[in-house]
């Protein structure tokens, strides 16, 4: 699969290098108002480990963007994003690993952390955070992104 409208069409997990590769798009599609072309997924189950790319403020099937100006209703969404995307990937909430939460102000370190506290009672994953000048559209204000396992009995 390499050209773009491959990559629009596709709608379901494809395998490229040996790596199941979840919800495949273009960054044509995804960010019109910049000139990019980048083949991309918003997760990849590598073995039995799964990378879930950042996510924001934004439905995963409309793309539209949830939460503006409101840093804990766009950290709900990032984590209802990555619960779905695990799933869809095989694995669970439970079998998180490790968070990295990217905030664009450290004052919305509070909302932000309490809304990933209540995904993750119960799991202890790692986390690391990070407070960055911007994130790729300036009404994001939290960015989310996991890594988790597929434990042996659960992977097909």
């Amino acid at each position: 699969m390499t050209s773009t409208s491959e990559s629009r069409r596709a709608k379901g997990p494809i395998v490229v290098g040996g790596h199941t590769r979840i919800r495949p798009f273009n960054t044509r599609d995804t960010y019109p108002e910049q000139s990019l072309d980048n083949d991309l997924c918003q997760a990849v189950v590598a073995g039995n480990t799964v990378y879930v790319r950042g996510q924001i403020g934004q439905d995963l099937d409309t793309s539209a963007s949830v939460g503006v100006g409101d840093a804990g209703a766009q950290a709900e969404q990032a984590m209802a994003n990555i619960k779905t995307l695990l799933e869809e990937a095989g694995s669970r909430m439970e079998h998180l690993v490790k968070l990295t939460v990217y905030l664009i102000d450290p004052r919305y370190r509070e909302a932000v952390y309490r809304t990933v506290g209540r995904w993750t009672k119960g799991v202890h994953p790692i986390s690391t955070g990070l407070v960055v000048s911007a994130l790729a559209r300036p009404e994001w204000l939290c960015e989310i992104d996991a890594v988790a396992v597929i434990p042996g009995e659960e992977r097909a």
